[in-house]
């Protein structure tokens, strides 16, 4: 398995994973020490980097979704658009494009019929704020 089939799989999880500890109202940290199989590192990685950076992630999706309060979005959004600003702000080896095409499929897979274009029209400002030129 190629390392950008790795990851996709990884984000798929990371995602998962979000979803869950929302839903089940703890951080994700708590979860991935309470799974009874380690999460891969990448995964793992990205889902206590949403942690550790939640206030900042979740200003920046503030800041940037005119008209919409974060309780408003759907929680699978929420996620993947918490994820994908992570991985903006934590991971500079992975090229911006491809982390959002990445979230954007994911969204698009397992969210609304408009996720997709929600979330990649935040992400891209996000992206233009975390990581500029």
């Amino acid at each position: 398995m190629s390392l950008a089939d790795e990851r996709r799989r990884a984000r798929e999880r990371a995602l998962a994973l979000l979803y869950e500890a929302e839903t089940k109202g703890c951080t994700g940290t708590e979860l991935l020490d309470r799974l009874p199989v380690p999460a891969d590192e990448f995964a793992d990685g990205l889902v206590r980097a949403v942690d550790e950076h939640q206030e900042q992630i979740d200003g920046l999706m503030s800041a940037f979704s005119k008209g919409w309060t974060l309780s408003r979005m759907p929680a699978l959004d929420r996620a993947a658009l918490r994820m994908g600003t992570a991985e903006l702000l934590t991971r500079p080896d992975v090229p911006t494009a491809v982390v959002l095409n990445e979230v954007v499929e994911l969204a698009t897979r397992f969210s609304t019929d408009d996720s997709g274009r929600f979330v990649n029209g935040l992400l891209a400002k996000i992206a233009t704020q975390v990581r500029p030129g």
